[in-house]
């Protein structure tokens, strides 16, 4: 067996991948393959609408909120959200800078406005989440990003403010309960935990669309999409399809309130060894500390990283390198990863102690 901690593309239920592999040859009994039928049909027409319909119940969205499929990934919605929300003349919008895809999602925003960043743990390379920021009032919109795969944090909590919030939840989306209405666009790639890359999911709340007073392009509009349920053009079939299997998966299973039990379980036993290990260490602030994904370093890089990374691949893990800004490892445990697996590295982690420390 393999436990694949991988930070994305990343694991999925397996049950899932059996479904979606068997919808490759023979989808819905038609003795065609979900991957040549035409979008419009009636048979992945249902798929779409089920995709939506357990999006809005899994979040336990209202009436007055939209939700459509895309493509692009977030980086195309650090463009689209700001051609979309910014006002035309003298537009403002206020950022967050938690990592790479936020300063990312900033650079984007200068093209159409004013940003204010309103508070940056850049210059302690991004290990812990700004707070006791000013949030502006006169802003066209608070963009923030819930979770920075890169360097293992997670926002805990959510600024009050008076514009419509904005988050990136493309490595959280679906790991955990909380309101779900305090934000007003929620945008996500798919690819973490929720299905293959390919599909960009997008929350929006009505309400909050056609006030930039500029021309949007047409298919980077979201009210083309959402006139059109995300079928202006071509979507990307596959990739919704195994995200609704997901969801439907999470669903059947509990929902939130399961898969978020099931996912501090498996952060716990990682974090509790990582401190408990007198080898290695965490590089995100405690209060911080992510979920989805865990970043630690060995003390002694020069003297343990080769016999160390030995260790873990032999016992069948895969993905644990961590990403090239933070160095080490990075554990990503979103919420397909079974708790078996993350023991499996807490074994190794105690193993390899007993023989270095």
């Amino acid at each position: 067996m393999v436990h694949n901690f991988s930070a994305g593309p990343s694991i999925l239920p397996q049950e899932v991948l059996n479904e979606a592999s068997e919808a490759i040859k023979n989808f819905d009994n038609l003795n065609l393959s979900l991957i040549e039928i035409s979008h419009r049909s009636k048979n992945f027409v249902a798929v779409m609408d089920e995709a939506v319909a357990l999006v809005k119940k899994l979040l336990k969205l209202p009436e007055g909120y939209s939700v459509i499929f895309l493509q692009g990934g977030a980086s195309l919605q650090f463009t689209m959200l700001a051609q979309n929300l910014m006002k035309n003349n003298a537009g403002r919008a206020a950022y967050l800078d938690t990592g790479v895809w936020a300063n990312k999602a900033i650079k984007e925003a200068k093209l159409f406005g004013e940003v204010e960043v309103v508070g940056s743990s850049a210059d302690k390379n991004y290990n812990f989440i700004p707070k006791g920021y000013a949030t502006p009032t006169n802003v066209d919109y608070f963009h923030c990003t819930s979770n920075n795969t890169i360097f293992g944090t997670q926002m805990h909590a959510f600024p009050k403010v008076e514009a419509p919030l904005v988050c990136d939840m493309s490595s959280d989306i679906f790991c955990r309960e909380m309101d779900y209405t305090q934000f007003d666009l929620i945008y996500a790639g798919a690819q973490k935990n929720m299905g293959p890359a390919g599909a960009t999911l997008v929350i929006v709340k009505d309400e909050i669309l056609g006030k930039s007073g500029r021309v949007i392009p047409t298919m980077l509009d979201y009210t083309t999409h959402i006139k059109k349920e995300s079928m202006f053009n071509t979507p990307p079939v596959f990739a919704v399809y195994v995200s609704m299997l997901t969801l439907r998966w999470l669903d059947k299973n509990g929902g939130l309130s399961w898969i978020e039990a099931r996912n501090r379980k498996k952060a716990d036993l990682i974090y509790n060894e990582i401190d408990r290990n007198s080898l290695f260490f965490g590089t995100a602030e405690k209060e911080d500390r992510s979920l989805m994904n865990a970043t630690f370093l060995l003390k002694d890089e020069a003297a343990h990283k080769e016999a160390f990374d030995k260790m873990w691949k032999e016992a069948g893990i895969s993905g644990l390198n961590g990403h090239r800004d933070v160095g080490g490892y990075r554990a990503s445990i979103y919420n397909a990863m079974p708790v078996e697996s993350v023991q499996v590295l807490v074994d190794v982690l105690k193993d390899f102690e007993q023989k270095h420390a």
